[in-house]
């Protein structure tokens, strides 16, 4: 018997409500057992939902919360799509970011959820997720390999709680793990950032993804999973979303 179950939902209504996009699905994920939960928001990677982002989503249910992976692909595709979605991630505005809203009114809906709603995200999800974080709207974020905004400490002002995790042989992202801390440093925001000397982009996925032909390119530049690094990236992770999700107190 699974410990998870993944159901497909339609966000279009909230999502259209918002300035979204006209037509948006997601995915539902729920623990086995009786609720209430928190939520997270899943935020996929820039070659869109695929399994591993499914697994992540899984194992994060399994971890006990209510998880909705927005599809932030739905109208039009990951060719039409996914240029103006990075565009988004890069400056902070865009429909994209009413989307990512949409999922998270849909974890403030429903009654499995108790109210305290986190975001993770990964590559250009983990820009999302670093950006979506000054609105009031989440109570922790989990940022995993995403670029930072041009202006951190403009961008940041307001955030809530960040755990960050970045590899060190990422040659997407040099320095990144660096200037982010020293920019929640200046802000006061509680934060874990740590950068993985021997990981590079992508070190979560617990699987090679993308084109079997663009593999050996992507592993050049630093893009494969790191699975020692994996596992003391989701041990943090873990740690801060219960600390700031779960705490008794802080149920709403």
């Amino acid at each position: 018997m699974s410990d998870t179950t993944t159901t497909a939902v339609d966000l279009t209504e909230l999502s259209v409500a918002r300035g979204g996009s006209r037509r948006l699905t997601g995915h539902l994920t729920r623990p086995v057992g009786a609720g209430p939960w928190p939520g997270v928001v899943v935020v996929h990677e820039a070659l869109g939902v695929n399994d591993v982002m499914h697994r992540q989503a899984e194992r994060l249910a399994r971890a006990g919360y209510l998880v909705v992976m927005p599809d932030l692909f739905t109208d039009g595709g990951a060719v039409r799509c996914l240029v103006p979605t990075f565009r988004a991630a890069l400056s902070g505005h865009g429909r994209a970011f009413r989307d990512i809203e949409a999922a998270r009114t849909r974890l403030a809906r429903d009654p499995d959820c108790t109210g305290r709603i986190g975001i993770i995200g990964f590559c250009m999800g983990g820009s999302f997720a670093l950006l979506a974080v000054n609105d009031g709207e989440f109570d922790a974020a989990s940022v995993n390999y995403g670029r930072l905004p041009k202006e951190p400490d403009r961008a940041l002002a307001g955030s809530c709680p960040v755990v960050a995790s970045y590899g060190a042989r990422d040659r997407t992202l040099p320095g990144a793990a660096r200037r982010l801390e020293a920019s929640l440093d200046r802000l006061g925001i509680v934060h874990d950032v740590k950068e993985y000397p021997e990981a590079g982009h992508s070190f979560l996925n617990d699987a090679e993804v993308g084109s079997r032909a663009l593999r050996p390119l992507m592993r050049v530049v630093g893009i494969r999973p790191h699975p020692e690094s994996a596992v003391d990236a989701w041990r943090r992770i873990d740690g801060f979303f219960a600390t700031h999700l779960k705490a008794e107190d802080q149920k709403a």
